[in-house]
C-alpha cells in the first residue's frame, strides 16, 4: 500500500471520529480483509503476541536509567542504547562501552546527528525552537570541522 493510500485511509477514520485518530479505531477498520490497511497488521496472534513482548523488552531497555551525577542533584543517562549498525538484529549495548570505543561513539554521534535532523522536520513549523534548530545547526558544524582537521 502506498503511503497516499495509508495518509487517506488514516484521514478518514479519524473524520469519522471527530478529527481524533487512535490505534484503537485503525485497528478495527483494518480487520476486514477488504481494508486498505488490512495488510499492516500482525493477524496471527500467536506472532502478534511475540512481536508485542519483544516490543515490551525494547521497552524496558529505553527506560533504564542510572544516575551519573554523584551530586545533590541526580543526572540520570539511559544505560543501553542501540547504534544504527546493530539495529538490524534489534542490538543494544552499553552507553558506558560506546563513549570507551573511539569508533562506536562516533556512530552514536552521527545516530544523535541523524535524530536531530529528524527532530527539526518534524517541529520545523514551531518558530519558538528557531534557537534551539540553530544550536544544532553549529554543533553539526563544529563536530563536521573537527573531523575535517583529524
Amino acid at each position: 500500500m502506498k503511503q497516499r493510500e495509508v495518509c487517506a485511509a488514516l484521514r478518514s477514520i479519524a473524520l469519522a471520529h471527530g478529527g481524533a485518530l487512535h490505534p484503537a479505531d485503525i485497528v478495527k477498520a483494518a480487520r476486514p480483509e477488504s481494508s486498505p490497511l488490512h495488510s499492516r497488521f500482525e493477524w496471527s496472534d500467536t506472532a502478534a503476541a511475540r512481536k508485542y513482548r519483544l516490543w515490551q523488552a525494547r521497552q524496558l531497555i529505553s527506560i533504564v536509567v542510572e544516575d551519573i551525577g554523584g551530586g545533590a542533584e541526580p543526572i540520570l543517562t539511559r544505560v543501553f542504547v542501540s547504534l544504527t549498525p546493530d539495529r538490524e538484529a534489534g542490538g543494544y549495548r552499553s552507553l558506558r562501552s560506546i563513549l570507551q570505543n573511539p569508533e562506536q561513539r562516533k556512530q552514536l554521534l552521527a545516530d544523535a546527528f541523524e535524530e536531530m535532523e529528524r527532530f527539526a522536520e518534524k517541529y520545523h513549523q514551531l518558530k519558538e525552537l528557531a534557537q534551539v534548530f540553530a544550536a544544532m545547526r553549529r554543533a553539526q558544524r563544529r563536530t563536521r570541522g573537527r573531523a575535517i582537521a583529524a
